[in-house]
């Protein structure tokens, strides 16, 4: 089975970008501040969720108001709920690593 193209997308400069961009001004977990912890971000998280629809659409792909910074944990918690098994790879800078 070939990437989707929203995998894809992960790897294009545009959004690795914005994604940087992002995390400058959003450099701690949103979601563990909002708890009083603080926790650096790692992964930036489509509050919607992007699919080969959806990845084409500026406003959604790469608009800051569809951006949360989030740890590995709180993101993994987001897609998985109390699963162990991770069906997305991060490296060590939280960017997506695509297994072919």
């Amino acid at each position: 089975m070939g990437k989707s193209v929203s995998g894809r997308f992960y790897h294009t400069k545009t959004w690795q970008n914005c994604r940087q961009s992002y995390l400058v001004t959003h450099s701690l977990c949103e979601r563990c501040l909002a708890r009083g912890l603080i926790v650096p971000a790692k992964i930036v998280h489509h509050k919607t969720y992007l699919d080969d629809a959806t990845v084409n659409i500026p406003e959604l792909a790469l608009n800051h108001d569809n951006l949360e910074a989030l740890c590995m944990d709180c993101h993994n918690k987001e897609h998985h709920g109390d699963e162990i098994e991770q069906r997305w790879n991060f490296n060590g800078e939280g960017e997506l690593v695509v297994s072919e």
